[in-house]
């Protein structure tokens, strides 16, 4: 039974930083694609970034690339996402998001497994 759970949410003001933590339960990162998605209220959900063990196969969304980093711990099995110089646009329930294969696809639909969220509020 796959488990992800996400911390680390909070509000901030624009311009700073947090970083969250999503920890996987019965689920081998490792060997699979886990990332990060959000949605904003009244919008669509949309990807931030994921990626397998190699760099190879990490994406970020355009609008995230240079200020979001994504890493991991394998030893720990706990994903992160730090997000430095937010913008009031970041605001959102962020998502962990995990799936059963190495490659990482952008699409929501290929993502199994999914936390219950983390608000992440910038003002």
């Amino acid at each position: 039974h796959v488990q992800l759970v996400e911390s680390g949410g909070g509000s901030v003001q624009a311009g700073g930083s947090l970083r969250l933590s999503c920890t996987a339960f019965g689920y081998t990162m490792n060997k699979n694609c886990i990332g990060w998605f959000r949605q904003a209220p009244g919008k669509k959900r949309e990807g931030v970034a994921a990626g397998h063990n190699g760099d190879s196969s990490k994406w970020y969304d355009t609008s995230v690339r240079g200020r979001f980093t994504v890493s991991r711990d394998s030893a720990k099995n706990i994903l992160y996402l730090q997000m430095s110089s937010l913008k009031p646009e970041d605001t959102a329930v962020y998502y962990c998001a995990a799936r059963l294969a190495p490659d990482c696809p952008t699409a929501l639909s290929n993502f199994r497994y999914w936390g219950q969220g983390t608000q992440v509020t910038v003002s």
